[in-house]
């Protein structure tokens, strides 16, 4: 008889486990408390302007490929994607400006000729971001740190005498400043830090190694922009049977002393043998299993940052835009100590997205959709709607100065989403948007595993869990669930 499996929320890290846990042959119902799928990878907007809501970089999508892969499908036939020949375009207050591309040698011939760095550097810096992935990628991202079994494989001794190589002893801001000259090219490659959450100047080394998801892998743009992946993915689920349930919240995990049993909900109860949440750890803990000692000390690791996004729908064309783009802080340093307060400092680097850039339809005729960001604390009790109007206001400065627009008269259409609002819509403790911090060594070690040691059958996925946040890594927490179940319950490995 099949094992009955239910994952807790349809973020795409519950989808990708439903998916590698119905191919595997498991009855599997996903249950989830919006009345839509895709967790922080959904859209916003209006009949005019459509947005992202959330991720909008898209790296190694041979991972989501996978999926349909293991299901016995083509990816083509549900969505497609493009490689991005221009990766983002930056911008410094004192006019400096510069494009990164997919070449890296156009790449380091761009920063050379911007910021009077070497090339040779460049290249260098990304080989060796390449050689800490070769080093530590399927060792420490691709299987469960809390398995022996994962320690006694050849790459994980391999990686474990390497280690003088992985920069664990140095923060990745002393790193770069180690390679580069001009402090332009550190601040451009410091940045990689917020990719999960983290701070350059607390982060260890080891975090470069996130260039070359980018540029060795490739930056990527999914047609119709990066709600396509939700859909597709969530398509795929159904054409292979699994079963949905929307707009329905999860009250508690079920379980006794032979492990899971089921769940509740706010109106019935489901029977599962196997239970997976994708909700954040912390919640899970605290509001499913009821355990406040556990949830407390998940409360004391440092959380992740956050963000505050501006969804602007701008009227005008600006060719300076790309789809992806920059807009440095003068003092990032100033920067990362603000938000390690608690608090936005009123110079915040500036991340605009236009996906309208690549997909017009995005915006009407002569306009463009801002996806607007700033990396903001997570909450702690600040008064958001404050912090916005200021950080609206020295945004638009910021922007208007540096394009040489009027922004505020320009903007036609906004919506707003903070910390409280992301933790609202996301379960996503205090709005940290990558659960615990990467902000130490240990980091890694300290992720919560994807599976209980106390409840049997129960298992977690997504960004607040191993291997960390961000959707390559939260469809790696899938397949890491997916290895743990099918190997406990004699399932073939799909």
């Amino acid at each position: 008889m099949s094992q009955r499996a239910i994952v807790i929320g349809a973020g795409i890290a519950g989808l990708a486990t439903a998916i590698r846990l119905r191919a595997a042959g498991l009855h599997v119902h996903v249950i989830e408390a919006n009345d839509y799928v895709g967790g922080k990878l959904t859209q916003v907007g209006n009949s005019d302007y459509r947005f992202d809501a959330g991720p909008s970089l898209f790296t190694m999508p041979q991972y989501v490929d996978e999926l349909f892969a293991v299901a016995g499908k083509n990816p083509r036939d549900y969505y497609n994607y493009q490689r991005l020949h221009n990766i983002c375009n930056y911008f410094w207050d004192d006019g400096t400006e510069l494009s990164t591309y997919k070449d890296v040698t156009l790449t380091a011939a761009s920063i050379a000729e911007h910021l009077g760095e070497s090339q040779d550097s460049v290249i260098k810096h990304l080989a060796n971001s390449e050689l800490k992935y070769k080093l530590t990628g399927k060792t420490f991202l691709e299987h469960s740190l809390h398995k022996l079994g994962g320690w006694l494989q050849s790459s994980t001794l391999k990686a474990i005498s390497q280690l003088h190589k992985l920069d664990l002893h140095r923060s990745m801001h002393a790193a770069n400043t180690a390679r580069f000259q001009n402090e332009k090219t550190v601040q451009l490659f410091d940045r990689y830090a917020t990719y999960n959450g983290s701070d350059p100047y607390k982060t260890p080394g080891l975090l470069n190694i996130i260039p070359h998801y980018e540029y060795g892998f490739g930056a990527y743009y999914p047609e119709g922009g990066m709600h396509s992946i939700t859909k597709a993915v969530y398509q795929l689920a159904q054409d292979i049977g699994v079963q949905f349930t929307t707009g329905e919240r999860v009250r508690s995990i079920e379980y006794g002393t032979r492990g899971v049993t089921g769940v509740t909900t706010e109106q019935e109860s489901y029977v599962g043998d196997i239970v997976i949440s994708n909700m954040d750890v912390y919640y899970t803990y605290r509001h499913l299993l009821g355990q406040e000692g556990r949830a407390k000390k998940i409360k004391k690791q440092e959380r992740s940052s956050s963000a505050l996004i501006f969804y602007w729908g701008v009227q005008g064309k600006h060719p300076a835009l790309d789809l992806h783009n920059i807009c440095f802080s003068d003092d990032y340093r100033a920067e990362f100590a603000a938000i390690g307060r608690g608090e936005v400092c009123a110079d915040p680097t500036v991340y605009i997205n236009v996906s309208s850039k690549m997909t017009p339809s995005d915006a009407p005729a002569g306009c463009e959709n801002w996806f607007t960001m700033i990396n903001v604390p997570y909450n702690s009790g600040q008064d958001w709607q404050a912090i916005a109007a200021d950080a609206k206001k020295n945004i638009l400065s910021k922007l208007s100065r540096r394009l040489g627009v009027n922004l505020a008269q320009a903007i036609a259409y906004e919506e707003v989403l903070d910390p409280i609002m992301i933790d609202h819509r996301t379960s996503s403790h205090t709005g940290s948007l990558y659960g615990t911090s990467s902000n130490s060594k240990w980091a890694a070690f300290l992720r919560h595993p994807n599976f209980s040691s106390r409840i049997p059958g129960l298992y977690f996925c997504g960004g607040s869990v191993h291997p960390g946040g961000g959707i390559p890594l939260c469809l790696l927490s899938a397949k890491i669930v997916h290895d743990l179940v099918c190997s406990k319950y004699q399932y073939t490995k799909s």
